[in-house]
């Protein structure tokens, strides 16, 4: 009789230790979706604020406008190890267009302090993406105006 206790003891023993080993794993994925949730929801407000804090704003010349070109949307990144020195720009073409494009770059006080030209051709009704890249000591600034020419 002793021996089947022993044996009937070792089962509820072994059998808690499966379910506590499972509830532990449950408990522990549930904590690693709802950290990867939380982390995405973390970097996905860090980009939001970037884009918020440089509020740079994108004009063209009256000559680039009545050639047909507009600009869409536009980003600030990195090139050749320097940092926030490059334009990414968005070029819409209304017409046929072949040119070299200048950009300079102005503060919020409106000093300038880095310029940029690229050959730029489009068809109508084209759309592209252009690199602007300034010497890699243009650090580009929040709220600066990029004047294209």
């Amino acid at each position: 009789m002793k021996a089947f206790l022993y044996i009937m003891a070792l089962i509820v023993v072994l059998n808690s230790c499966n379910r506590a080993k499972q509830t532990a794993k449950d408990t522990i994925n549930k904590s690693g979706e709802v950290v990867g949730k939380g982390s995405s929801e973390f970097l996905s407000g860090v980009k939001e604020g970037i884009d918020k804090t440089f509020q740079c704003e994108l004009k063209l010349s009256e000559n680039l406008s009545a050639k047909g070109i507009k600009t869409g949307k536009f980003s600030i990144g990195n090139s050749n190890g320097a940092e926030n020195n490059l334009l990414t720009a968005y070029i819409i073409f209304d017409k046929d267009f072949k040119q070299k494009i200048h950009v300079s770059v102005l503060d919020k006080n409106g000093k300038e302090y880095g310029r940029s030209a690229l050959d730029i051709e489009g068809k109508k009704d084209d759309a592209k993406y252009f690199d602007f890249t300034f010497d890699n000591r243009t650090n580009i600034e929040s709220k600066s105006t990029f004047n294209f020419d």
